[in-house]
């Protein structure tokens, strides 16, 4: 058992709330079907690696507009009448 008065009250309310949880979600029923506590870590975990990755695919996108937008504005180097036809050489 806990060694201290305070842990046993903290235990003793954390199983009263799974149990009122449980209550709530399966009513009678709640032997049967317990909620498994990992549940709510996987959904997070699914919504965190979601929401990365949608980050990444934004960050790349915006880089890949704003380059296009940088080709777009640079002049072209050279003259304007055509390219440069080669010299003979003798």
């Amino acid at each position: 058992m806990s060694g201290s008065y305070g842990t046993q009250v903290i235990e003793s309310v954390a199983v009263r709330r799974r149990r009122l949880r449980e209550a709530w979600l399966f009513g009678a029923d709640r032997i049967r079907n317990t909620l498994n506590e990992q549940t709510g870590k996987v959904f997070a975990s699914v919504v965190i690696a979601a929401v990365a990755c949608a980050g990444c695919a934004g960050v790349s996108y915006y880089k890949t507009s704003m380059a296009k937008d940088q080709q777009k504005q640079q002049p072209v180097n050279g003259s304007t009448t055509g390219p440069a036809s080669p010299q003979p050489s003798r």
